[in-house]
């Protein structure tokens, strides 16, 4: 089964002019990658998440998204950091693409 990680960030560091997560995560979860589906909100004090996937997919983010394969897609093992609004209550869809 493919699988998108979500791992979430209250914060980034930078370290040598690099920005890095600031470890531990507050929160990780997984979602399928397969039909659209839907992560849980993301916890209050998200700004940062760390997306990775190991399938091709495409993904939405937002308060109610719905993610189709015309939309940001992702390579198969990519992982890629994205910023969200703190206590939006946004969540991310994943949907299978090629």
């Amino acid at each position: 089964m493919a699988v998108c990680y979500i791992s979430e960030f209250t914060a980034l560091a930078n370290v040598s002019g690099c920005p890095v997560a600031m470890m531990p995560p507050i929160a990780q979860q997984t979602v399928a990658i397969g039909a659209e589906a839907d992560s849980s909100a993301f916890n209050a004090a998200t700004r940062y998440i760390r997306v990775h996937v190991d399938a091709i997919c495409s993904i939405a983010i937002g308060l109610t998204p719905t993610a189709t394969t015309s939309m940001l897609r992702l390579s198969a093992e990519s992982t890629e950091y994205f910023a969200v609004p703190l206590n939006a209550g946004y969540k991310i869809s994943v949907i299978t693409n090629t």
